[in-house]
């Protein structure tokens, strides 16, 4: 059974990209301060309405569907509305979604230069869908700077999503979008690491030429001899008051030991390691692989998982020139670990793939990933 929407009957909602998503390819969508939207995809809304209960604390929450359609202006302007209360757009002139719309249009055009109002130095947001070789945050000299206020990458999701949605649709078609609960929503300064977990990436309904693709990509990245590889992050610096950001292509590149570096940059908020929290969120790590051992069938492809914790701490002892204090034990406001994106998980009693492949047992890649990623943050807590 589909949830109640958030704001049950509000006329319309204006979809703003989410600018806090690190890594990914689908367009994350704020649709209120506690609510993100994406593309309805039946594989993952199977995997919602079926979650085993012992994981829903490893999840976003599911808070139900909306209907989605694409506005554009005189100028070419693209913006997303979500009609909550609506079956259809009403194509008569009383739409209280163009009402809205122009009221408090977020453009293509605005929120490009939002983005790079925020984001001094030069931004290469690729226009070029076909390139794919370089990283969209990475300087002339190869180097990727501390960025601003906003991570680019759900703009650059963002803009590919829109491109594609207006190349092939028309404004009244209705898209359908998972509501899910925003897992970020309590942090003021959002420390992200976007890990793509497994030993193998593809679904089951992978053509042969994207099965090839994605093997060849776990084969050369950290995915085939650790189980995981960074999708993505961002660190606030509470020394400079920016943002760190790092995206999949630094994290294909990296080795064992540039894995192990880059979580320990993950923990850096400036001058400080943030050692502190390494204790919380390796016992959260645990308390996953537990569940996840006990989850017969499921296979999470290209699945990812988002280790978050908040700057906001350290900024404040920074601003006030304090040492920050040493706490121990879990503190679920301050560190938190999720399971994000199962478009391409498969299960027993899927409903959306009932003629999908079976599996017995839990999923080893997975296991092998989320170990090792135990091991490297206890290193790290020993000081090694």
């Amino acid at each position: 059974m589909v949830g109640q929407s958030p704001g049950e009957g509000r006329a319309a909602v204006l979809l703003q990209p989410f600018v806090h998503q690190v890594g990914g390819h689908t367009s994350m969508l704020t649709y209120d301060e506690h609510t993100i939207c994406k593309p309805l995809v039946s594989q993952e809304l199977s995997f919602y309405e079926s979650l085993p209960l012992a994981m829903r604390q490893f999840t976003p929450q599911y808070k139900g569907i909306v209907s989605v359609h694409l506005k554009k202006d005189s100028l070419g302007n693209l913006t997303l509305i979500a009609s909550p209360s609506l079956g259809q757009p009403d194509s008569a002139g009383g739409d209280p979604a163009v009402t809205l719309w122009h009221k408090c249009k977020w453009s293509h055009t605005q929120v490009t230069k939002s983005f790079k109002d925020s984001c001094p130095g030069k931004m290469l947001l690729r226009t070029d869908l076909q390139c794919h070789t370089d990283s969209i945050l990475e300087d002339a000299n190869g180097k990727q700077p501390e960025r601003k206020s906003y991570n680019p990458w759900g703009l650059h999701c963002h803009r590919q999503h829109l491109n594609r949605m207006s190349s092939k649709h028309n404004e009244n078609k209705l898209h359908q979008f998972l509501l899910l609960e925003n897992v970020v929503s309590k942090c003021s300064y959002p420390c992200i690491l976007d890990l793509k977990m497994g030993t193998r990436q593809h679904g089951d309904d992978a053509s042969e030429e994207k099965k090839a693709r994605h093997i060849k990509k776990c084969e050369q990245s950290t995915s085939a001899s650790l189980g995981v590889r960074i999708c993505g992050m961002q660190v606030y610096q509470a020394d400079t008051g920016h943002f760190l950001c790092k995206d999949k292509y630094f994290g294909r590149k990296l080795s064992a030991e540039g894995f192990r570096q880059t979580l320990r940059q993950f923990l850096c908020t400036g001058n400080q390691l943030r050692t502190e929290l390494l204790e919380p969120i390796i016992l959260r790590l645990k308390a996953l692989l537990a569940v996840i051992r006990k989850q017969s069938s499921y296979r999470f492809y290209s699945s990812s998982l988002l280790i978050i914790y908040d700057g906001q701490e350290h900024k404040e002892s920074a601003d006030h020139h304090l040492p920050f204090p040493k706490t121990h034990g879990t503190n679920p406001s301050r560190v938190d670990v999720r399971m994000i994106d199962f478009a391409h998980t498969t299960f027993k009693g899927s409903k959306s793939n009932p003629n999908s492949t079976l599996y017995d047992g839990p999923d080893h890649g997975y296991i092998f990933g989320l170990e090792n990623l135990i091991k490297i943050l206890q290193s790290l807590s020993e000081g090694k």
